[in-house]
């Protein structure tokens, strides 16, 4: 195939760090950028899911090799978790039911409750997930109101403090391994509790070295590739 001068850049190998905006899923923006880039080489380097926004790393050509390796890497978020509730989905994706008080909760005591999750632990991932279960993901099968049973795997939380309470807000900071599910992590912490909890925002901050900071939003990516055609274009006339 033949590639204009402005896209060999991305057909040769590129790491794009692109900030996910809320609702759309991670695959949405994978396919935003190939309809952009005109390059069917691309993938991107671990799911977020549609109500969660933050750092998606997003390869092409030929770093679509290294994609593994990024999927790999320590994860850091931030969000919220809200206690007083669950839902079948752990986060706000569903409607909240089991409603149980959370007055008499102390910060000491919402404090307390982070160390039993700290460190190597096994966790259930939530039955609406994109886990294959007989060759299909699980969230098809549970909103199909199929039995789906998970196993429980082991993930490491290197870190997870709580950095805000407004109950029944409370915002945290978890740092961890790849393969932990924050919205589990919700509904055991809310378990813990003895309340009850949903994730309810998360925003993946850093994957490894890569941080938010230096993330793009879809707009700004946009922007930056009018820019580069526009120059490669000003170099192909002057050549």
């Amino acid at each position: 195939m033949n590639f204009e001068s402005w896209q060999l850049q991305y057909a040769d190998g590129k790491v794009l760090l692109i900030d996910k905006p809320l609702t759309w899923t991670s695959f949405d923006v994978v396919k935003k950028i190939r309809v952009l880039t005109r390059i069917s080489k691309i993938g991107h380097a671990g799911t977020l899911d549609p109500l969660a926004t933050g750092l998606l790393i997003v390869c092409t050509g030929k770093f679509t090799k290294r994609i593994n390796e990024f999927m790999a890497q320590e994860k850091e978020y931030e969000g919220s978790f809200t206690l007083g509730a669950i839902t079948p989905t752990y986060d706000r994706e569903s409607e909240p039911y089991d409603h149980k008080p959370y007055d008499h909760l102390t910060e000491e005591t919402i404090r307390a409750a982070t160390a039993a999750f700290t460190g190597e632990i096994m966790q259930v991932p939530p039955i609406h997930s994109a886990i294959k279960m007989d060759g299909k993901p699980a969230y098809q099968l549970a909103r199909k109101g199929k039995e789906v049973k998970m196993e429980p795997r082991r993930v490491v939380i290197h870190a997870f403090e709580i950095t805000a309470i407004n109950l029944p807000e409370v915002r945290f900071r978890v740092v961890c391994s790849t393969g932990t599910y924050i919205r589990s992590l919700a509904f055991d912490f809310g378990n813990a509790l003895g309340c009850g909890a949903y994730m309810s925002a998360l925003c993946r901050t850093r994957i490894g070295d890569y941080g938010i900071a230096a993330s793009q939003t879809i707009e700004e990516f946009v922007g930056a590739l009018e820019k580069e055609k526009s120059a490669s274009a000003d170099a192909d006339q002057k050549g």
